[in-house]
This record gives C-alpha cells, sequence and structure tokens, in this order.
C-alpha cells in the first residue's frame, strides 16, 4: 500500500465484504427467517448494501461518505441481535455484523479524509 488513503480503502472494502457475506450466510444458512420469504429478507438485507458497491469499488469520496452513515442501521442491528436474542448462534452472527460495521464506518472516514488531504481539498465548509 502506498499511502493511508489505500490503506483505508481495502480496510473499508474488507469490512463491506465480510458484512455482505456475513449476512447472506446468516439469512440462508445458520438462521433462515421462519416468518418471511429468505429471498424477501436477501433483498431487504443487502440491497442498501448493493447500491453502495460501485462507488466503493471505484473509490467514491461522495459514497465513502453517505454509506458510513448508511452502515449504522447495520451495527444497530447486530448489536440489538447480540443484546435481545437468546440464540448463542445469532449472538456470534450479531457481533460480527457489530465487528465488520466498525471496520468499514473508521475505513471509510478515514478514508474520505486521507484521499481529500491527497487530492488537497479541504473537509471544513466553507465561509
Amino acid at each position: 500500500m502506498k499511502t493511508k488513503a489505500d490503506f483505508y480503502y481495502f480496510m473499508t472494502l474488507t469490512g463491506y465484504f465480510g458484512l455482505l457475506i456475513l449476512l447472506a450466510s446468516w439469512i440462508i444458512y445458520f438462521h433462515p427467517p421462519t416468518n418471511s420469504p429468505v429471498s424477501f429478507t436477501l433483498l431487504f438485507a443487502l440491497t442498501p448494501l448493493l447500491i453502495a458497491l460501485r462507488g466503493l469499488l471505484h473509490g467514491k469520496r461522495y459514497t465513502y461518505a453517505w454509506s458510513s452513515m448508511l452502515i449504522l442501521f447495520y451495527f444497530m442491528h447486530g448489536v440489538v441481535e447480540a443484546w435481545a436474542n437468546e440464540n448463542q448462534t445469532v449472538k456470534i452472527l450479531a457481533m460480527f455484523e457489530v465487528a465488520f460495521s466498525v471496520v468499514f464506518f473508521i475505513g471509510s472516514i478515514l478514508y474520505v479524509k486521507y484521499k481529500s488531504r491527497e487530492l488537497g481539498q479541504k473537509l471544513e465548509p466553507e465561509d
């Protein structure tokens, strides 16, 4: 890795793809939903992540900025599942969801910061 921005780029993608794979395997294999179709649950859980995929892969700072707010939904979901669910498997999966969300969040925020510095652009609002 050449720069800090590159490191945070890969950190964000690690959190992103980890979360994507975790949620898909959680819904399909580990704990399928009992009161709704698996396809609907997959669509509901993964569509917000997939919307950001192209911008994340191309290193678009705007996508990194707004997706860092989107990822907080997955963080909340993981915390609630880890706290409230009695199933030990779900608790472990939820803790991984929280971890991947935190990796994604930190990576995306710091990617925007360091990429903006590399490009010589300010992050502060103009007066």
